[in-house]
Order: structure tokens, then sequence, then C-alpha cells
């Protein structure tokens, strides 16, 4: 017999896209429907040529009572016939549709059925039934339910899988193109009602939309193929450069899952890489990209970005909280503690070494009031009502009477002129005296204070920053 119409298209594509070599184990999914006893038809054909194993998988759902385990029934009568290798496992769907949906979930516990028998066999390919007509019905879909680029890639021709490999050599084929190969050889197949239920969004897409795309253009599953590779190859190079990108400017904190990074760095990049090194940002946080990520959070994200105000914030999923401070950006889930934020008030001895929760120094010494101060050194009188010093963070309502400033200021006002980022504002050091005065806002702000600059005693005090 002459080869036939799919087998043509299939030894092409299989050529093209490299999707077998010699003596491999291949495991193939198979429901009993026509593409799956197509598949596996066409797979024992060249079984000898290609020096292949074979083994077929087939599924249970418990979806369907009797019928569906009729079908599991017929697909191992068939292996038998053929010589094949079957396995047949069953899940219970129903205990997890709750939580995922019905569809979701049935198609997570058959690829867990998968992925056990590819290691148990040591299998190289995972072989499944998807066809052209899959295609056009993934990107449609898509299209009209999402704004993601990247998820107009559809259904790809090979992916990696448990230790394997996922091929889905039928991507060249239509539905009538296994119809007819199946009629060819007399290959019987179970069909699915469900599959004329318009209950279920894709077989709207496949009864209604389908036809009329074919209409005008019976070849579309050609198109949009062509269509999805070239959108895996453009990807697959962006993709590329925003690693590049998320590598070279994005900080990753060690001690709790947040990353931060400079707004002036990230806005360097093109757009195109901007919105890919958000996603990556994503997987590394959520530890994948949650489906609950819309366009609607990329555009605010890079609104964000923009925004004239020097401090904002915006929500994402699962508690995650995008804030911006001056020129940064940083992305953390709730609110981030510092571990080494300053108790109620710590006490300053006197002379020595004051070693501050923020790992900080503060050393007091006694010294001339001639000494001239630095930005980390401030000069005190020694006056009764100074003692106790104290360190602590600041207070609502706190104000400074600053340095040839004729009044006080609030703290807060301060730290905004200063442009100190609010995850550091709460746990900044303030120096104040023992009657409650506020002497330094240190390392920024100093107070007006009444000093004899010729007098010979004095108390120095000198701040060292943390070193990490």
């Amino acid at each position: 017999m002459t080869a036939t119409n799919l087998e043509r298209k299939v030894q092409t594509f299989m050529k093209r896209h490299q999707l077998l070599h010699q003596n491999a184990t291949v495991v193939v999914g198979v429901s009993g429907g026509a593409d799956s006893i197509a598949l596996l038809h066409y797979l024992v054909s060249i079984k000898k040529q290609w020096g292949l194993q074979i083994i077929a998988v087939s599924v249970d759902h418990g979806l369907r009572g009797e019928e569906s385990r009729q079908d599991v029934i017929f697909v191992g009568e068939l292996c038998e016939k053929w010589q094949i290798p079957f396995i047949a496992e069953k899940v219970d769907v129903k205990e997890h549709k709750d939580d995922e949906g019905t569809q979701l979930a049935a198609r997570k516990l058959r690829y867990q059925v998968f992925e056990r028998v590819m290691s148990q066999y040591e299998a190289n390919y995972l072989a499944l039934g998807h066809h052209g007509d899959d295609q056009v019905e993934t990107v449609i879909m898509r299209m009209v339910q999402h704004s993601n680029p990247a998820l107009l890639q559809g259904i790809p021709v090979q992916r990696t899988f448990a230790k394997g490999e996922i091929i889905r050599p039928l991507l060249a084929c239509t539905k009538d193109d296994i119809y007819k190969y199946c009629g060819d050889y007399n290959l019987p197949h179970r069909e699915d009602p469900s599959n004329q239920s318009l209950d279920y969004t894709r077989n709207y897409y496949r009864l209604k939309v389908l036809p009329l795309l074919k209409e005008k253009n019976p070849s579309v599953h050609r198109k949009v193929q062509q269509l999805t590779e070239r959108l895996t190859e453009d990807e697959s190079y962006l993709l590329k450069q925003a690693r590049v990108m998320v590598d070279e400017i994005i900080h990753f904190q060690n001690s709790v899952p947040a990353v931060s990074f400079s707004i002036p760095s990230f806005l360097d990049y093109p757009i195109a890489l901007q919105r890919r090194a958000l996603h990556l940002i994503l997987n590394y946080l959520y530890r994948k990209d949650p489906l609950s990520i819309s366009a609607k959070h990329e555009d605010d994200f890079l609104a964000l970005l923009h925004n004239e105000k020097a401090n904002a914030a915006i929500d994402f999923p699962h508690s995650l909280k995008v804030t911006k401070s001056y020129q940064k950006i940083t992305l953390s889930f709730g609110t981030i503690v510092n571990a080494d934020s300053f108790p109620e008030i710590q006490e300053i001895h006197i002379p020595g070494e004051n070693y501050l929760v923020n790992q900080a120094t503060l050393s007091a010494s006694y010294s001339v009031c001639s000494v001239v101060e630095t930005k980390h050194t401030i000069i005190l009188p020694l006056e009764a009502s100074i003692f106790p010093l104290t360190v602590r963070a600041r207070r609502p309502g706190d104000r400074i009477k600053l340095r040839g400033l004729n009044g006080s200021k609030k703290v807060k006002d301060i730290f905004i002129d200063e442009k100190i980022a609010l995850t550091k504002r709460n746990n900044w050091p303030l120096l104040v005296a023992g009657d409650g005065t506020i002497l330094w806002v240190i390392g920024l702000k100093k107070a007006e204070l009444n000093i004899n600059k010729q007098a010979m005693n004095c108390l120095l005090l000198e701040y060292t920053e943390p070193t990490i």
C-alpha cells in the first residue's frame, strides 16, 4: 500500500523537527479516539524501521462511568492484537476537580500517570495525538481570552517532560486526515459523546468557528502551525535576552522571597524585554507565573515605573506587593519586617562602643568641644538634660529643631526631602536626649544646640554604618 496523505505529512514533519531517534523508547497516550489510535498505529508501522520500543498508556478519568471503562478495555484489546505493552490506570478526577476544575484536574492527573510510566520504562518520548485542528482551536481560544503574545505559541511540537520529551507528530495533520487514515487501514476507534457538547468552550470553537475558517482556507491549520513555530522562535530569543537583563540588573534577596531593581536601569531596556523580565521575576517569586496574573497587572506594573509620585505601590495576587520608592522598585510578599528593627529604646553607654541592632556602631567618647563635625559625628554638651542618651526609631509626630532653621521640622518631612525609602524609615535611628528632645536624625540632620566651642569637655558620638 502506498503511503497515505497522513503518513507523508507526518514523515516530513518528524524529519523537520527531529522528533524521534533510532532505538528510542516511546510511551504513547491512547484514549481510544481516532487521534490516538491513528498515532499508535503509525508508530507501530515504523517500529521495526526505527527500532522503537512502544508502550501504550490509557487513563480512565472516572467521569463517564462504564463508558470510559470500556474505552480502556478497547485500547487494551487493540494493544494485545498489535503486540504492544499496555498500561491502564484509573484516576479520581472528582476528588480534585473542586480545587482546579474538571478539565484541569483531569489533565494534571493524566500527566502524572504519563510521568510515572516514562520513569518506569526510562522512556525517551511521550507521544500524544494532538493534531492541526487542535492547534487552530487553541490559538483562536487564546487570542479571544488572553493578550499575552507568548500564549500564541500554542501547543508545542515538542517540550521537555519527565526525563525525556513530549512529541506531537500529528500537528501536521487535520482531523479529516486522521479519519481518512483510520478508514484506509480499517482502524476501529471510539468517540467521546462529550466532544459534541457546546458546554465546553473548546467544543464551541471546534464545532462553530473552525468550519468557518476552513471555508476560507482549508489549509488554515498549516498557516497557524507556521505562525506558532515562528512565534516560538521569536519568544525563545526574547526570553534569552530577558534573562540576561534580569541577571544584570535585578537584585534577589536571599533571606526573604523579594527582588528589587533600579527603575532607570530597568527602563534602559526595550519594552518587550521589560514585560518578559517581569514574568521571570514572578516565576521566581511565585515559583510559577500564576494564571491569575493578567494584562491589567502587567499594565499597572509598567505604569508604576513611570509614576511621578516618589512613593507608590500596587497589589498583585497572593499578597505580592510591588512598591516604588523614589527610583527603586521592590517586589515582596506583604510587608517585609526588618529583623534588625529597633526596640522601643536602646540606651547609649558612655564612654564606649554601642552596637545597634541594625549592625551599625555608635562610639561615645569625651572630647574638646572644638572638634569639627562630619555627617557621621556629633558634638554634644555635657548637660544634665542630655542624659541618658538613647537611640530609637521614629514615632508619629516626631519633630526636630534643626540647626539654621528658626523652628522645627517633622522627621517625616526630613525623610521625604532626603528621599529615604519607605521601607527604611521606620528603622532609621534617632538620637534622643533624656528630656525627649531629638538631637540627631543620624546621618541626615542635627538639632540646634548651644555649645561653647572654647570648652574643653564635650561628648563626641561617631556613627559607623553597617558593613553589610
